[in-house]
């Protein structure tokens, strides 16, 4: 009776062990890239209809940002440079997203310039278009062609990510229906 009862005390106590073990784990497991979207800007993204995340993830690209508030400015961009059907219509791509606190920081002669030149806000905007989605774990540290021709690098873990040394994302890994949207807070300037 007494073996009994230790085999079962025994059992219990490792039963009790196993799920204690994999909690040891599970930091670890946290500290990988994160597969759904991330970041501090996440949170203001509207919690319903088109402009939610799972709002954006039925529409393409373009028409997605149309429908959040925090990019009305690269929307009236894209719509300047005529580039709304090429966005639309691309297959796969990752979008680099500058808000509208990212326009914010361009002096405002500086920025109606840029409005007003077609070929330059074609380049500055197509430069912040990757021809493949990347996963947040590429997003670690790699350089990746840009629609524009040249190139960009991201580097980061976690949840923590910058393009170029100087823009941040501050929300990642956002779905849309031909895209992976990855908004950040500086407008990224091509070199050539």
């Amino acid at each position: 009776m007494t073996i009994t009862r230790l085999q079962r005390t025994a059992a219990a106590a490792a039963a009790l062990a196993f799920p204690a073990s994999m909690a040891f784990f599970a930091p670890q497991a946290q500290a990988e890239a994160p597969a759904e979207p991330f970041g501090p800007a996440c949170a203001s993204v509207p919690k319903e209809g088109a402009g939610s995340l799972e709002g954006m993830a039925k529409d393409p690209v373009a028409t997605a940002a149309s429908n959040n508030p925090e990019l009305s400015t690269l929307v009236s961009a894209i719509q300047k440079a005529g580039l709304v059907d090429t966005l639309n219509n691309a297959e796969n791509i990752t979008v680099f997203a500058p808000t509208n606190a990212a326009f914010e920081k361009i002096p405002q002669a500086d920025l109606n310039a840029l409005l007003n030149d077609k070929e330059e806000l074609t380049k500055v905007l197509t430069y912040h278009v990757v021809g493949e989605k990347l996963t947040t774990k590429q997003l670690e540290d790699g350089t990746y062609k840009t629609l524009q021709g040249t190139d960009l690098t991201v580097k980061g873990s976690g949840t923590d990510f910058t393009v170029n040394d100087s823009s941040k994302i501050v929300c990642g890994n956002v779905p849309t229906a031909n895209a992976t949207v990855n908004l950040v807070d500086t407008v990224l300037m091509p070199t050539s």
